[in-house]
């Protein structure tokens, strides 16, 4: 019997060390990952006390550079020259985020698949089949010729791989030790894939695949009623409308009818589903900046504030540092990956971005001249196509896979897999191929100190176009629209556009002096959120779809009734929870529900509303009410109409929703074409209403504290890989969404906020969402969620020298050459 128990222990022992040894993809072996002397437990953190220096000698370094830490975790840089400053801010950020660096730059370059197996292969193929590799490329040669992102790119580099030699497995990030693999040297190209991420992110499009199918069933007059170029019923560009445009006007193109399938040899009559879309907008969901002047000014200095609304995480997508050399002193947010400050200040300006949504992403219809795809028709003749292989290795197996991507003039033939003239070729041209510099446009403001240093600096940004906001010490506020933005007939990319075509070209760029722009205006202040950026005057073309008004009015109507506003009153409209799209629509809603009989539960959610003071507070029960109702009117309106998963068609906007309903109460869209009876703007009001208390009591029950906003949105923060619960934030407790200035949603919301005081010394305060750290297991991971949560901002140490006394500061870390 003993002999029997042993070798059965035996047997047991000998299966618990296959199964912990052996990898099961994408999972690593469990074993080493269990281990007490190179696993998880590793990676706990302690608060480093304030009196600890740590000095390193390292390869590479030109000089000494000294390193402050403050309590939030922040790196205080002073380095004697360029190299040794960005040296020393690629170790200091890979110290901090090294597996996020990792990760998103193996998501822009189609590496995904090496770590996490086949299920990745369709998100490494898309990046691909984008041209990430090849914009990347373009951009990383036009870099290295200048001195100074060369200096830059290869002290980042340098810095970077400096930290990773110094780890041995133990010292791995969690996410490394998770998923089995190790982390590989860093390139400069990689900071160019993770501004080519950057830019597909926020490069603007206009769903022209959605829209040519929604063309080809209606017609392009409906179409122009339904989509039109300018929001029917109300906007505040971001350019105040009656700016004069000064300057020599460029001659557009000449505007031509877009094709509609069908009608069309060159395009298939079969829907235009073979590229996979980008996910349906959010509307509402962008980024806030503004400035006020002096005279607005308690300080009697300009004050600017920044908050960019983006999809959040754990670790956030910002890093924030300080950056100090001989002719620099800079604080704010870098992103991981990418050398300087993106969003700051320095001793004289402060600067922020959002979004401009410019359309630089078009698709154009391709004819090939035969299978082989060799040759393809344009300006009346065959072209010659070229072709560049991507090989994808996969985690597992034993073969890498190859695809050879086809190239055109315009860009890259997303569907080089389909059946020859049977589904749709679609060329993608896009900003993110578009050789340039943008690195420099930060470079020269993390440097500047004048109004013309700003305006001088923005001259070498490519894409994707932002909204540039600037104040500076001379008391100059300003706004520019800013970006590589091409000169286009209007509605040109609206729609799929003739790849044979000359005259579907892109026909040059708006000269960067022309893009639309204001300094020092009447009103004491500029201010986006992603809007419109001029009325119908401006002569170009930039898009025809925009975030909606909503953000833009309220923001406008508290900076033009600001007096004597201070750095908080600026972080008190940061966190403004008033819904204009209520005070615009619900009057009229609550005024139609009043026809109708209500049961008990209506009454009391019609009492709710007719009360409610429009804020979408966290406690509101009202808030939820309307925030599930509208959609689901929207829905009621249109879905008999634009719903077609064999064909996906674009919605109308909801500035278009609201104009039809406050405007236009009688039109036929009102009717469900898929009922016998004839449905009208009451009924579905009365509908949609009913249905949204039942979704909110499917939910959570009866009316209760259970319907309150925060529980109902119920925000969330996730880790990156998305799969890790613990690694997740807590539950959220925020108010705010989509069309409030606090445009905080289930997943995204303020990924940072800024607000800088301008004047002899400058004060600034921001925060974002987590911590410094990428790891789950330091002070530094979660550490700045709770105050970020409750709108609150802390103070940002600007140092102007490494031995300066000031609160809050924590170790040093001292970087010598080896």
């Amino acid at each position: 019997m003993k002999f029997v128990k042993a070798i059965l222990f035996i047997a047991i022992t000998a299966g618990l060390v296959y199964v912990l040894d052996k990898p099961w993809a994408p999972a690593p072996a469990l074993g080493p990952f269990l281990s007490p002397f190179c696993g998880l437990w590793q990676n706990s953190e302690k608060v480093i006390d304030p009196k600890t220096r740590v000095t390193l000698q390292l390869d590479s370094l030109r000089d000494e550079v000294t390193i402050r830490y403050d309590d939030s975790g922040v790196p205080h840089i002073f380095a004697k020259n360029d190299f040794d400053l960005f040296y020393a801010q690629g170790y200091v950020t890979a110290k901090d985020r090294l597996w996020q660096m990792d990760l998103q730059t193996r998501a822009a370059a189609g590496r995904l698949s090496e770590i996490l197996g086949p299920a990745t292969l369709a998100l490494d193929q898309q990046s691909r089949r984008l041209g990430m590799g090849y914009g990347a490329e373009a951009n990383l040669k036009v870099a290295m010729t200048d001195p100074r992102s060369r200096e830059a790119l290869l002290g980042y580099t340098a810095g970077v791989n400096a930290f990773i030699r110094q780890l041995a497995p133990k010292d791995y990030p969690i996410e490394f030790k998770l998923l089995g693999y190790k982390p590989e040297a860093w390139k400069p190209i990689n900071t160019m894939y993770m501004l080519e991420q950057m830019t597909l992110t926020l490069t603007g499009r206009s769903n022209e695949l959605a829209m040519t199918n929604a063309l080809k069933k209606y017609g392009q007059q409906t179409i122009a009623q339904l989509f039109p170029d300018y929001p029917m019923l109300q906007e505040s560009p971001i350019i105040p409308s009656g700016t004069a445009w000064d300057f020599p006007k460029l001659p557009v193109p000449k505007a031509i009818p877009p094709m509609i399938p069908g009608d069309s040899s060159l395009l298939s009559s079969k829907p235009l589903t073979a590229l996979p879309e980008k996910a349906p907008k959010e509307e509402g969901i962008g980024s806030n900046n503004w400035a006020v002047s002096a005279e607005k000014s308690i300080t009697g200095y300009p004050i600017l504030a920044n908050d960019p609304h983006l999809e959040l995480s754990l670790p956030s997508i910002w890093y924030q540092v300080q950056l100090h050399s001989p002719d620099v002193n800079v604080y704010g947010v870098s992103l991981p990956g990418i050398p300087s400050v993106i969003i700051g200040f320095n001793e004289r300006v402060a600067w922020g971005v959002t979004n401009v949504d410019a359309d630089v992403f078009d698709l154009y219809k391709i004819k090939f001249k035969n299978e082989y795809r060799n040759f393809y028709w344009h300006d009346n003749q065959w072209k010659p196509t070229h072709k560049r292989e991507e090989i994808i290795h996969v985690k597992g197996q034993l073969r890498p896979y190859r695809e050879q991507i086809i190239y055109t003039h315009h860009g890259p033939v997303t569907d080089s897999d389909g059946t020859f003239n049977d589904l749709p070729n679609l060329a993608i041209k896009w900003i993110g191929h578009e050789p340039g510099n943008s690195f420099i446009t930060f470079y020269e403001l993390n440097k500047a100190k004048t109004y013309d240093d700003y305006r001088k600096a923005l001259t070498h940004y490519v894409g994707p176009a932002q909204n540039f906001v600037f104040a500076d010490n001379e008391k100059n506020i300003a706004i520019t629209v800013n970006g590589k933005i091409p000169l286009k007939y209007k509605e040109q990319g609206k729609f799929v556009l003739d790849g044979s075509s000359r005259a579907d070209d892109w026909n040059g760029w708006i000269p960067a002096e022309q893009n639309p722009f204001v300094k020092n205006p009447p009103r004491g202040f500029v201010s986006s959120a992603n809007q419109s950026s001029a009325d119908t005057t401006y002569p170009y073309y930039i898009n025809w779809s925009f975030a909606p008004s909503e953000r833009a009015i309220r923001i406008n109507e508290r900076l033009q009734a600001m007096t004597n506003a201070n750095a908080d009153s600026l972080r008190m409209l940061q966190n403004d929870n008033f819904s204009v799209l209520a005070r615009t629509l619900l009057p009229k809603l609550l005024n139609i529900l009043e026809t109708r009989s209500l049961t008990p539960k209506q009454k009391a959610a019609h009492i709710l509303l007719s009360n409610w003071n429009y804020q979408n507070a966290p406690e509101s029960v009202a808030a939820s009410i309307f925030e599930t109702w509208f959609p689901l009117l929207g829905q009621a309106i249109w879905n008999d109409d634009f719903s077609s998963p064999e064909s996906p068609m674009e919605y109308p906007s909801r500035d278009r929703t609201l104009y039809l309903i406050l405007k236009q109460p009688n039109e036929k869209w009102f009717d469900n074409v898929n009922t016998p009876e004839k449905e009208t703007l009451p009924d579905l009001v009365y509908q949609s209403f009913n249905a949204s208390l039942d979704t909110l009591t499917a939910r959570k029950g009866a009316m209760s504290p259970e319907w309150q906003w925060s529980k109902v949105k119920a925000a969330e923060i996730r880790h990156l890989s998305r799969s890790i619960k613990p690694f997740n934030a807590p539950p959220l407790i925020t108010g705010g969404g989509s069309s409030i200035v606090n445009a905080m949603t289930k997943r995204k919301g303020p990924s940072w906020r800024m607000v800088v005081e301008l004047g002899p010394t400058p004060r600034a305060y921001g925060i974002y969402p987590g911590g410094q750290s990428g790891n789950p297991g330091s002070p530094y991971y979660l550490n700045l969620l709770k105050k970020w949560e409750k709108g609150e901002l802390n103070e940002l140490i600007y140092l102007t020298s490494p031995d300066q006394k000031v609160p809050h500061l924590a170790s040093s870390l001292v970087l010598q050459k080896r």
